[in-house]
């Protein structure tokens, strides 16, 4: 396999973000996430700590979701991803109904535990495979995981980048606002604004997102592929063919 794939892409991009860090929590259905952080960590030696729920072999919690939480609101966890039906431009998240709450015409499901590690882990990384105005919105129908908070608010986390199957976006907090800083090989600044249903900022010149370079990839398609095939063995047949679990 030659061509690099999307998913490709964003693992070494979101993995790019994770350099510098000590602890990356990663949730429940997080593949693409899933196999950035794997990647982040066999770039480092080892030295950075993964935790994957719902993994045996990557995953330092013993008591699930409990043990996340806790280790969040002890300062311990640097960063965590978090995706939403709908996200809006000041970065809300809406993981609860579409439409009127109380007759909604679609429910999902549940914030469980978003809007608290979204206020305690300090580089919360949104992401969103589906980037169409119909994810992507003006003002979530419901705000399930604020995107900021008052000034009088203890919050020492929140956004920091969201990326998206075209794009990838900066979170500035002090203005609630997103700047698109790259642009996947493949897609252009003029189809980001078409698919995206909120305003943001533009830089006059926008970056293209990197493709992975040939060291990367062998990481990808080897070690991390083989990691990340124990919890989600479909996606990793899908994306790296024969890929098996360690």
């Amino acid at each position: 396999m030659t061509e690099v794939r999307p998913e490709e892409i964003l693992i070494g991009s979101i993995a790019d973000m994770l350099a510098d860090l000590r602890h990356v929590a990663v949730g429940a259905s997080s593949p693409v996430p899933g196999a950035a952080a794997l990647l982040a960590r066999a770039r480092s030696g080892g030295s950075l700590r993964v935790s994957v729920l719902g993994s045996r072999d990557h995953n330092f919690f013993t008591d699930g979701g409990k043990e996340l939480f806790d280790c969040a609101g002890q300062g311990r966890i640097d960063a965590f991803f978090l995706s939403g039906a709908q996200i809006d431009g000041k970065a809300n998240i809406n993981l609860v109904s579409i439409g009127d709450p109380d007759r909604p015409k679609a429910r999902f499901p549940g914030s469980f535990g978003s809007a608290y590690l979204y206020y305690v882990v300090p580089r919360v990384i949104l992401f969103r495979m589906e980037h169409t105005v119909r994810t992507l919105v003006d003002t979530v129908d419901f705000i399930s995981a604020p995107g900021t908070s008052e000034p009088n608010v203890y919050r020492p986390g929140g956004p920091y980048k969201m990326i998206t199957d075209r794009c990838l976006f900066a979170f500035d907090k002090s203005r609630a606002r997103f700047t698109l800083e790259s642009v996947h090989p493949g897609h252009t600044v003029e189809e980001v604004a078409e698919h995206t249903g909120f305003a943001y900022d533009v830089p006059d010149a926008v970056l293209q997102t990197p493709v992975p370079d040939a060291e990367t990839l062998a990481l990808i398609r080897g070690p991390v592929a083989e990691q990340i095939a124990e919890v989600y063995p479909a996606f990793a047949t899908s994306v790296f063919g024969s890929a098996k679990a360690a």
